[in-house]
C-alpha cells in the first residue's frame, strides 16, 4: 500500500459548496450507529450536483423517498428533471430511490443505462467517465469491486469528491479496524483512498458530513 499524501482532515460545516459550472448541496448527510438494542442503523448521504445539468448522486433507502423529493423541490427540481443518477454502488442504503427518475441516464457501480441501453465504458482500466465539464465518475474500488466516486472541478472550495463509501466519514480510520470491516478488498480500498486524499479538497462520505483534506508539506 502507498503511503500516500501527507494530510489532515477537518468539517467542512456545511451542507452547500458553490461553484461554477456546478454547486455541490448534500439533500441528506448519512449516518451509521449502533443503537442500544445492538442494532445498527445506517442510510447512506445524498447528494445533488446542480449546474447545466442535474446530477444526484445517490440515493438513500426507499424510506427516504419523501425526503429525497422535497429536497429536489427545494432546489426547483422535479424527479424528471435529474438527468444523470450516479450510484456509488449497489447497497440498499444508496439504491433505493433508482425508480423515480424515468428520464435519466443511471449509473450504478459501472453499469451506465437509459431506458434499457448499456453504454460501454472501460472503468476496469482506471479511466473516468465524462458526464460534463467538470463532472468525472471515477472507479473507486474497494468497499465494494464496482465502487465508484463522482469528481467535481471548479467549486469554491475547490475539487469535490462525493465518495460513497469510500470513506464512511472523516476519521473512519481512527481507533482500529474502522471502514476495513465493512470492505470486500481492504488493500485495494486503502489504496483508492490515499488517490482520492490527492486529488481533493472536499470529500462528500458515505455515512457522515463532508469534510476538507487540508495538504501538509
Amino acid at each position: 500500500m502507498s503511503s500516500g499524501p501527507k494530510v489532515r482532515t477537518q468539517p467542512l460545516g456545511a451542507s452547500a459548496i458553490l461553484g461554477n459550472p456546478y454547486s455541490v448541496f448534500v439533500l441528506k448527510e448519512g449516518y451509521a450507529y449502533t443503537d442500544s438494542d445492538g442494532n445498527t442503523r445506517a442510510d447512506g448521504s445524498i447528494t445533488l450536483l446542480k449546474g447545466r445539468h442535474a446530477v444526484l448522486v445517490d440515493t438513500g433507502t426507499p424510506w427516504d423517498k419523501d425526503y429525497l423529493l422535497q429536497g429536489l423541490q427545494a432546489h426547483g427540481l422535479e424527479p424528471e428533471g435529474v438527468s444523470f443518477v450516479v450510484c456509488t454502488h449497489g447497497h440498499s442504503d444508496h439504491v433505493g430511490n433508482l425508480n423515480l427518475f424515468p428520464e435519466a441516464t443511471v449509473i450504478v457501480s459501472r453499469d451506465i443505462c437509459r431506458r434499457g441501453v448499456y453504454v460501454q465504458h472501460d472503468f476496469d482500466a482506471g479511466l473516468p467517465y465524462r458526464l460534463d465539464d467538470g463532472l468525472e465518475v471515477l472507479p473507486t474500488p474497494g468497499h465494494c469491486a464496482g465502487d465508484v466516486s463522482v469528481l467535481v472541478r471548479g467549486t469554491e472550495e475547490g475539487t469535490v469528491v462525493v465518495a460513497g463509501d469510500l470513506f464512511e466519514r472523516e476519521g473512519d480510520d481512527e481507533g482500529g479496524a474502522g471502514w476495513r470491516l465493512l470492505s470486500e478488498n481492504p488493500e485495494l480500498q486503502a489504496e483508492q483512498r490515499q488517490r482520492v486524499l490527492a486529488l481533493a479538497d472536499i470529500i462528500v462520505p458515505g455515512h457522515g458530513p463532508p469534510f476538507r483534506v487540508i495538504k501538509e508539506a
